[in-house]
C-alpha cells in the first residue's frame, strides 16, 4: 500500500474545474460501534452509507453494514474503510459528479490520503472533509463565513481551513482527485445547506449512523 500511495501522489491526472451546471454532489461516511474500544481491528463491525444531492434535495442513498477488512494503521486508513467506501458508492443508483470524503487528500505523510485513493478508484473528483488537518498546519480564518486560511505542509498548500458558520470552528477542507484545495473550497461552499457539514456529507453520516443503530440488539 504504501508503494502504491507514493505513486499515487506523483500522478497528475487532468484538474476537474468546478463549473456552475454541477448539480449531482456525493458524500460518504463509514461508522463504528459506539464506545468502540481500541485502535480499530480486522473484523470490526461497520455501516458505510453514501448519499447523492441534486440541485440541493436527496436524490439517492445507499447503506451497506460489513466488518472491517483491516485494522487501523496510521496513514493507511485506505486500507481499513477504502473499499468499503467504494462499495457503497458504486451501489448508488447514479454516480454523482463529485464526491466528498470523510477523510484527508494530500494532507498525508505521502500526499495520498483516503479522499485521494478513493477517488482514484472510482475515477471521479473528490474533496476531503475533516475537522482537523493530518499534519499540515495553518492558522484558523477570519470570523465571516466563507473566509479561509491555507492549510501547509512546508510551502505546500494541500487544503484551507474554512470558516462556514459564525462563532464555530473551522472546517479543514483537503483537496483531493483532481481537485486543487482552491477548487475544494468552492465545491464545499456550493454544498452547504443549513449545517456546518456540507450536506451531501452530513446526510450520508446520518444515515450510516441510523444504520447502526437499527442493528442495535433490543432489550
Amino acid at each position: 500500500m504504501i508503494s502504491f500511495q507514493q505513486r499515487l501522489s506523483i500522478l497528475a491526472p487532468e484538474p476537474w474545474e468546478f463549473s456552475e451546471a454541477l448539480h449531482s454532489i456525493g458524500g460518504c461516511f463509514i461508522c463504528y460501534p459506539k464506545r468502540h474500544e481500541g485502535p480499530g481491528a480486522v473484523g470490526d463491525p461497520c455501516w458505510a452509507a453514501a448519499a447523492t444531492v441534486q440541485n440541493g434535495c436527496l436524490a439517492a442513498l445507499s447503506r451497506i453494514r460489513d466488518e472491517a477488512p483491516a485494522s487501523y494503521e496510521p496513514g493507511l486508513l485506505a486500507l481499513r474503510e477504502g473499499p468499503l467506501l467504494e462499495r457503497v458508492v458504486r451501489s448508488l443508483p447514479e454516480v454523482p459528479q463529485l464526491l466528498l470524503v470523510n477523510a484527508t487528500g494530500r494532507d498525508h505523510p505521502r500526499r495520498a490520503g483516503l479522499a485521494l485513493h478513493l477517488g482514484h478508484q472510482l475515477s471521479l473528483p473528490t474533496v476531503g472533509v475533516t475537522r482537523n488537518p493530518l499534519i499540515a498546519k495553518g492558522e484558523w480564518p477570519a470570523e465571516a463565513p466563507g473566509a479561509c486560511a491555507p492549510l501547509r505542509i512546508e510551502e505546500e498548500i494541500v487544503g484551507y481551513w474554512l470558516r462556514v458558520k459564525p462563532g464555530k470552528p473551522p472546517l479543514a477542507v483537503h483537496s483531493g482527485w483532481r481537485t486543487s484545495p482552491e477548487t475544494a473550497v468552492r465545491l464545499v461552499m456550493a454544498s452547504l445547506g443549513r449545517w456546518r457539514t456540507p450536506e451531501p456529507l452530513r446526510l450520508a453520516r446520518q444515515a450510516a449512523r441510523e444504520a447502526r443503530a437499527e442493528d442495535r440488539p433490543r432489550g
